[in-house]
């Protein structure tokens, strides 16, 4: 077709001599509107004699010279200079850095302190510790003379956490002082006289044990078989079975053990977190066996029969050398998941209990699955929707996992060849349901990735997971659905 010279009639505003090639697709007629118009081509609706022009072809449209083209559509407001001035992050001091990315707050390192300072980061990102330590009303004391230890301790984590809230770095003086009191060997010093480096899960276990004397447990239906907090939420239960390997008549002996946390035992053929841990359910040990009258190998094997709501995870990198006198380190990579499903290590009564949440998890993730395939939106995490969270302990046992399912919200790490040596750092979860990571590099708080994250396995030199936290995985469902779910359970 030859080229046209067409009107173009816009509101009030009307173009007598526009040239149309209709060689070309229409998309170059509208971009030649929109510099006449101003009129963003997707907000343009262009007609002739009724019939509206499309992007990619003209149709049936035939153009002649001199026809009138009708065109409909506003341009875009002229953007209004801002009230406050943009202020770009180089230009920010470190205040207004966290304040404007919401970092939390940095902990000054006051001489090899990283260890404890990676702890306090780690465990800061359980509400529920940080809830009960707000009413926590002990006195903080650094007299060494007159401290109590899990009273000063846990008092000084309480200020800690506390300004922590409100500023952006902040020195751990108390706490370091009342952890060199009660634990002196933390305040061992160097030939160079500064503090030597500690290891970071000892740190972890000192400070929980201290907080499971001071810390009663929250109140609620079956919270009665409880006095510590810590016992509730991070402590869990194992059926242990010893079963004498050299002498079949000797009946098995059953027991029950608690744990604050689970070991993940790191061999040569170990790849994972979860065969790691599995392999310490099942072992060979040597006791005395009252039938033989003499020690004997046993097989000991242990099931989870109470999942804490939040577990702890310990990677057993270390181990003494005695050339060199050191805790040196195994560096073996060793995969950890975001999401961590603990149901194969529990026994079979609490697999039961189990189940019914798992089924209720699966019944939402197949409706999720569905809707996706028929089109329908999906709401993300980070949308802001009402919707219901399930209770995610068991009814009669309050600090529970009642699902088996967990994600991970903290992972310590240490970067080094020895426990006394290196550097330890904390990365946390922004909050439990993002997946937003943050770096706590003493008081440099950085945000990362999920996949630099799930670069903290091992294998050389760089940053290898020490100590993980998984917190509970929160059945929620939007209330529509809850709705919908209810009607239909109402009609049947």
């Amino acid at each position: 077709m030859p080229k046209h010279s067409v009107k173009v009639k816009w509101g009030k505003e009307l173009y007598p001599d526009v040239e149309v090639d209709t060689d070309e697709a229409p998309l170059l007629f509208k971009a030649q509107l929109f510099a006449l118009t101003g009129v963003q081509p997707e907000r343009q609706k262009v007609m002739v004699k009724g019939a509206t022009i499309k992007d990619t072809d003209w149709g049936n449209i035939k153009l002649k010279d001199g026809v009138m083209v009708l065109l409909m559509g506003s341009k875009e407001d002229v953007p209004v200079e801002p009230v406050e001035k943009t202020v770009f992050v180089e230009d920010m001091n470190e205040s207004e850095i966290a304040t404007a990315l919401d970092l939390p707050s940095g902990l000054t390192n006051l001489g090899n302190t990283c260890y404890m300072n990676a702890t306090i980061q780690c465990l800061k990102t359980v509400p529920e510790l940080r809830e009960a330590l707000k009413t926590y009303d002990g006195l903080l004391s650094i007299d060494e003379g007159s401290i109590v230890p899990a009273q000063s301790i846990t008092a000084a984590i309480r200020d800690l956490f506390n300004t922590m809230d409100h500023s952006s770095t902040v020195p751990p003086i108390f706490l370091l002082q009342v952890l060199h009191i009660a634990f002196p060997r933390f305040a061992e010093k160097s030939e160079h006289g500064g503090f030597c480096q500690q290891d970071a899960n000892e740190c972890w276990t000192e400070i929980v044990r201290m907080l499971q004397q001071k810390l009663p447990a929250k109140k609620g239906s079956g919270a009665a078989n409880f006095k510590s907090l810590v016992d509730q939420y991070f402590g869990g239960k194992f059926d242990v079975e010893l079963k004498c390997v050299e002498c079949e008549d000797e009946p098995p002996t059953k027991t029950t053990e608690d744990f604050l946390q689970l070991s993940c035992f790191i061999s040569q053929d170990v790849k994972y977190m979860h065969s790691g841990l599995k392999s310490k359910m099942q072992e060979q040990i040597t006791k005395m066996s009252q039938t033989l009258q003499r020690d004997a190998v046993y097989t000991k094997t242990c099931k989870i029969k109470r999942l804490p709501a939040y577990l702890t995870v310990q990677f057993v990198r270390f181990y003494y050398k005695e050339k060199g006198s050191i805790n040196a380190k195994i560096l073996k990579d060793v995969k950890f998941p975001l999401d961590f499903d603990a149901f194969d290590l529990c026994s079979p009564e609490l697999q039961e209990k189990l189940t019914p949440m798992r089924s209720k998890f699966k019944e939402i993730e197949d409706a999720t699955v569905e809707n996706a395939s028929k089109g329908k939106e999906i709401v993300k995490k980070d949308e802001k929707k009402k919707v219901k969270k399930f209770p995610f302990s068991f009814d009669d046992d309050l600090g529970s996992n009642n699902s088996g399912y967990y994600t991970l919200q903290a992972v310590l790490t240490h970067k080094g060849r020895s426990s006394s040596s290196g550097h330890y750092v904390g990365w946390v979860r922004q909050t439990a349901t993002s997946d937003v990571w943050l770096k706590c590099d003493d008081d440099v708080v950085s945000p990362v990735t999920t996949d630099d994250v799930l670069k903290l396995s091992g294998g050389g030199d760089w940053h290898c997971a020490y100590v993980l936290l998984y917190g509970p995985r929160v059945l929620e469902i939007p209330l529509e659905d809850e709705k919908m779910e209810t009607d239909q359970s109402t009609s049947a």
